[in-house]
Parts: C-alpha cells; sequence; structure tokens
C-alpha cells in the first residue's frame, strides 16, 4: 500500500485539495496523511469543516504579523520530525504557497518524493505575483509528479527540462469543489441587500499590490459604483491591515458596497455563481468565476493563467484607475461585450481533476483532461 501525505496550510490550498484528500481516502491501495502547516487559521478550519477533513497532523505555525522568513523557519523545524514518523511514499503539495515550497524543501532535504497539484503556472516573472511564482516554479525543480491543471501549464514544464513521463495534464481540482458547494436554495444576508440589482463580486489582497496600486483600483471601484446605480458590490476583505486602511480610505462610506469579513467557500462559491462579473486579484477565482459564465476583470499585471486570457474569460486590467475604470464601465454598459466574455468556454477542467490524481498515484495511469 502506498502512503500519499498531502500538507496545506492556507485557505485558498485547502478548498482544491481537500477534495483531493477525500477521493486518496477512497482509494484501496493508499494511506492517506493529512498534515496543515496553519500558515491561515481561521480561514483554513473553516475549509476543513466543509469538507469534513480531519488533519493527522497541525503544525499551528500561524502567528501575528508573520513575515516570510516567520513561515519559512517555522514550517521547516516542525514538518522535519512528521516526515521522518511518517516517511510516505509521496508529499503532495499544492499550487504557489509558502507551505508548498517550504515543504517540499523539506522532503528534497529527507529525500523524499514530491508531487506537485496543479504545477506549470508561469509568468515567468519570479516578482509578479511575488513571492508565488517563485515558489511555484521552485517546487517544479524538486516534484517527481507534476499535476498540470491544462496542455499550456504542460508543456510549461517540459520547455523547462522536466522529465515529461512525470508531467500529467488532469484539469484543475478547483472545478471539482465547485461540484460540491453551489446550491439553488442559497441564502444570505449580503444577497437579500443586492436585491435585484447586478452583484459586483470584489476580492483584492495580494502582496505587490499593496500600498498605491490598491488606493488606484479602490478609487476605480468606486468610480464606476457612483455612475451606475443598478450595481451593488460584495467585498470580502482580507484580514491584511494595510488592505483594510486602503479599502477604508477609498471605498469607505459608499453606500453601494459592503465590505465584510472574510467568507468560507461555500459562501464565496456561491457569491460568485450569482454575481454579474467579477473584479479580482486572486489567483483561483481566475478558474472558478468562468465555469458560472461570470467575466473577471483581473486587476494585476501578470497573471499565470493565459489560457483564461485566450479563452476570452478573463481581461489583464492591471492597477491603473483608468484602465479599471474603462473596461469595468465597458462591461456593465455594453452587452455584447459581456456576453463574449460570460459565453466563453472555461478551459479549467470537468470536474474530474481528483480522480485522475488518485489513479496516477495509485495504478500509475490516467485519462488525461484535453479540454485546456
Amino acid at each position: 500500500m502506498k502512503k500519499v501525505m498531502l500538507v496545506f496550510g492556507t485557505r485558498p490550498e485547502a478548498i482544491k485539495i481537500c477534495p483531493l484528500v477525500n477521493e486518496l481516502k477512497t482509494r484501496k491501495g493508499i494511506r492517506t496523511v493529512v498534515c496543515v502547516t496553519g500558515q491561515h487559521r481561521q480561514m483554513l478550519d473553516r475549509v476543513l469543516e466543509i469538507f469534513g477533513v480531519k488533519p493527522d497532523y497541525d503544525l499551528s505555525i500561524m502567528k501575528e504579523g508573520q513575515t516570510l522568513f516567520d513561515i519559512t523557519a517555522a514550517i521547516l523545524e516542525k514538518i522535519k520530525s512528521v516526515l521522518e514518523r511518517e516517511r510516505p511514499d509521496v508529499v503532495l503539495v499544492h499550487g504557489d504557497t509558502s507551505t508548498a515550497f517550504v515543504s517540499a524543501l523539506a522532503c528534497f532535504y529527507l529525500r523524499i518524493p514530491v508531487g506537485h497539484v496543479e504545477a506549470g503556472l508561469r509568468t515567468h516573472n519570479i516578482y509578479s505575483p511575488y513571492p508565488e511564482e517563485f515558489n511555484r516554479q521552485a517546487i517544479s525543480i524538486i516534484s517527481r509528479y507534476n499535476f498540470a491543471p491544462t496542455s499550456l501549464a504542460a508543456d510549461n514544464l517540459i520547455k523547462e527540462g522536466r522529465d515529461p513521463s512525470g508531467v500529467y495534464v488532469t484539469g484543475n481540482t478547483v472545478i471539482d469543489a465547485m461540484q460540491h458547494t453551489v446550491r439553488e436554495d442559497y441564502r444570505h444576508p449580503e444577497l437579500d441587500w443586492v436585491g435585484d440589482a447586478r452583484l459586483i463580486f470584489i476580492t483584492a489582497h495580494r502582496r505587490e499590490n499593496l500600498g498605491e496600486p490598491m488606493h488606484r483600483m479602490f478609487r476605480a471601484i468606486r468610480r464606476v459604483l457612483g455612475e451606475h446605480p443598478d450595481c451593488r458590490a460584495v467585498y470580502p476583505i482580507h484580514m491584511n491591515p494595510a488592505v483594510r486602511r486602503a479599502a477604508d480610505e477609498e471605498l469607505g462610506g459608499c453606500d453601494r458596497i459592503h465590505i465584510i469579513e472574510p467568507i468560507d467557500v461555500f459562501d464565496c462559491h456561491n457569491f460568485e455563481a450569482r454575481c454579474y462579473l467579477c473584479l479580482t486579484d486572486s489567483g483561483g477565482i481566475q478558474e472558478e468565476c468562468p465555469s458560472y459564465g461570470k467575466p473577471v476583470l483581473v486587476m494585476r499585471d501578470t497573471t499565470e493563467r493565459p489560457e483564461g486570457l485566450k479563452a476570452g474569460t478573463l481581461r489583464l486590467v492591471g492597477t491603473d484607475e483608468d484602465v479599471i475604470y474603462s473596461n469595468f464601465t465597458e462591461l456593465l454598459e455594453n452587452k455584447a461585450a459581456y456576453d463574449a466574455m460570460a459565453h466563453a468556454c472555461n478551459p479549467y477542467g470537468d470536474g474530474h481533476a481528483c480522480r485522475r490524481i488518485a489513479d496516477i498515484l495509485e495504478l500509475g495511469t490516467c485519462d488525461p483532461w484535453t479540454g485546456g
């Protein structure tokens, strides 16, 4: 029996990897071990609860005001004994977080094989997004198994010299997760507040956008909302104090936007399914919203998800106030432009990525996802 350990620590990782945990636990040929780092705490715990995942190990590293140095040192110090005790046949990490990078590094030091879920995403600029682009590139150097969500991601890995026999196109596990979270009978007080207005869903927290870029983003959003009384926006705000200060300064007092506390994956997916469009600097939402036919304006200068740009589900609008303003306005006022994005095909998966990854680990083969 093959022992597979999954290590994750943030809310976005948990959303995408918990369905894989549950799939692996159905396999007779696999023993599943779950280790969470607690890089996020409350937000992580809620996702675990929703998917019914109980960790075997919890490193509980999170502390107030933690830095990249704190996260890196704490994980390296605490995960060593877990890996030595369990000696898994493979450790799965997800995406581009510090948890994923540091856990993969620890496995490298102990010569434990690594499987990288959501491998091959690239902007080719290690400072954008920061530190995520460096993390994902570094993990690829270490990984024996590279589970790429799309064929483009797989091509990136092969061009970088990864062994093609260890690169698998599986689709993205987030599409699997969404099948278990969206409900037709979903209700929420914020949706009651929106009523018949067009719901604009906002997320903004990216590290490289802190400071003036985030102020420009928020100013553009406020200008557009002020000109479109038929729209109301909901912004579940990140815990980062710098994000909260910027939002308070630029969006405070605007009666067409509700800034609310962070919401869990269940709420987030249901808000996405019901919104008119989304403005974000996040990563996963670029994959999620198109599954519901919702256009996404990406408030970043780069994206590691160019498949969405090519398919037409995303627009990369950067952080310039006027560029965000003009694109946002166009999608509210030009139905043809809106419909072109809303009806584009989502290239990120068919809801069977977890099964494919489990097949590879248990059986050594799978049917590849060919839609991306």
